[in-house]
């Protein structure tokens, strides 16, 4: 029961940091994430908010990948579109008077964000408690073509920027920032976060 409780407290931590770092990528005006991107563009195209279209296409992945594999989808991937779609939605909210206006301010800005999305994603990770859709993508992609992790990555963002572009979403130096240190940020992280939760199971 402990561990279960534990697994979902770095699985609800883990996705509120993640979340705060998305929302502070966002307000850079720097650019985002490929799949940020495209929750901006499909936001700023046809409305509803950036949470909305996170749970609306993380629902829409998880069908996907279920008709793909012929399986159940997976339920526990839609509790985490929905966590992550809210958390977005709040945090836009609360730190919507941030609006910085000079390129240095929105560098730091951009480079807090993604400091606090690779600590949040390690945190997630070390919780192995439920899925993100889209890394189940990548994987699902890796399994048809035997290609790398890397090459299933690298194919779903190149897909998810010309979609963010046709919908005008926040595509710049952000975006290539986003996709060359965030992973190298987030194996920075996991080895301090493992050892913080072997530290917690001792003492448990």
């Amino acid at each position: 029961m402990w561990l279960r409780c534990r697994q979902f407290m770095f699985y609800l931590i883990g996705i509120l940091l993640l979340t705060l770092g998305v929302t502070l990528t966002i307000r850079s005006n720097l650019g985002t994430s490929p799949f940020d991107a495209l929750l901006v563009g499909l936001f700023k195209t046809i409305g509803l908010t950036v949470g909305s279209w996170e749970i609306i296409l993380g629902l829409t992945i998880v069908l996907i990948n279920a008709m793909i594999q012929r399986q159940q989808p997976e339920y526990m991937a839609l509790l985490t579109s929905l966590i992550t779609g809210m958390g977005i939605d709040g945090w836009l909210w609360m730190l919507r008077w941030i609006h910085p206006d000079t390129f240095m301010s929105r560098f730091l800005l951009i480079a807090l964000g993604m400091i606090i999305v690779g600590l949040g994603t390690a945190i997630y990770l070390q919780s192995r408690f439920a899925p993100i859709p889209i890394d189940r993508s990548m994987l699902i992609i890796q399994e048809l073509t035997g290609k790398s992790i890397t090459y299933s990555r690298a194919l779903i963002s190149i897909l998810l920027v010309i979609l963010a572009f046709i919908l005008k979403g926040p595509i710049g130096i952000g975006t290539l920032l986003n996709a060359f240190l965030v992973g190298g940020i987030i194996q920075f992280f996991m080895p301090y976060v493992s050892q913080f939760e072997q530290r917690i199971s001792k003492q448990a």
